[in-house]
């Protein structure tokens, strides 16, 4: 879940459409920078999908005491997490050995190898054994340059689908949370720098440079959960009883 706190209530947006977000982004990808291939079919769909592992856990989101706010994606109890991480691993190699692939690294690359926590450390171990079995299922050798092009544009995607989430549109370069301050972290052929967003205002987005074919939407769907149905309900009622509101956001070339 993504958690945004307002005065009376808690924006929340549910991973998996974040991720659907994130599929629509990567459809208006230049098409000069990668060839239509199968092999690229299934690493968009792999975009889209990265986070179905949060679907279950996000229909009955989870209250932090401590923090007196629901749990976010970010500071979820560990060991659920990695259950789900798995799960929703599993799903989606269940339909392409390619995008299971892509997804476990993804979930990877969140955990360092020196980690101390015995949970992340065979979550580490269990997935690298996956991702080994779903190469050889492949019968096929993936260029190393094309794996990592598409493993950057899952990271990519996914980032700038969390930089309008997580963010009030329209707020200022220097209010930004400090994932994104300095820009996104990928370089592709087009963007040997790193790609710089910016919200000129609240309903667009700035990329410099611009990746995609031509400027596009995409919408978000989220919830307003007011703080004291909350308490009078539970966070899971309250959750799942507030409206469905949508974000629009336009992203246009600096």
């Amino acid at each position: 879940m993504i958690v945004n706190e307002q005065e009376n209530h808690f924006l929340m947006i549910a991973q998996h459409d974040h991720a659907l977000v994130s599929g629509e982004i990567v459809l208006h990808w230049r098409n000069k920078f990668l060839l239509r291939s199968k092999l690229r079919e299934e690493a968009d769909w792999a975009i889209s999908q990265h986070d179905r592992a949060w679907i279950p856990l996000d229909q009955s989101p989870l209250w932090n005491d401590e923090k007196q706010r629901p749990y976010s994606f970010v500071d979820y109890p560990v060991e659920e997490k990695l259950k789900a991480y798995q799960q929703g691993i599993q799903e989606v190699a269940d339909r392409s050995y390619y995008a299971g692939i892509l997804c476990s690294n993804h979930y990877q690359s969140f955990f360092s190898k020196d980690s101390d926590d015995p949970l992340v450390l065979r979550f580490l171990k269990e997935e690298e054994e996956r991702c080994r079995k779903l190469a050889k299922k492949m019968k096929m050798e993936v260029p190393p340059d094309i794996y990592q092009l598409h493993f950057d544009r899952l990271q990519f995607c996914d980032d700038i689908s969390l930089y309008v989430c997580m963010q009030e549109p329209g707020i200022d370069k220097e209010d930004e949370i400090k994932w994104f301050k300095n820009g996104f972290r990928q370089k592709f052929d087009g963007a040997p720098n790193g790609i710089m967003p910016k919200w000129p205002d609240p309903m667009h987005v700035t990329l410099d440079p611009f990746p995609f074919e031509h400027p596009f939407n995409v919408r978000i769907p989220y919830r307003l959960v007011n703080k004291e149905d909350i308490k009078n309900k539970g966070l899971t009622d309250a959750y799942q009883e507030a409206d469905v509101h949508e974000r629009e956001v336009r992203f246009i070339p600096e």
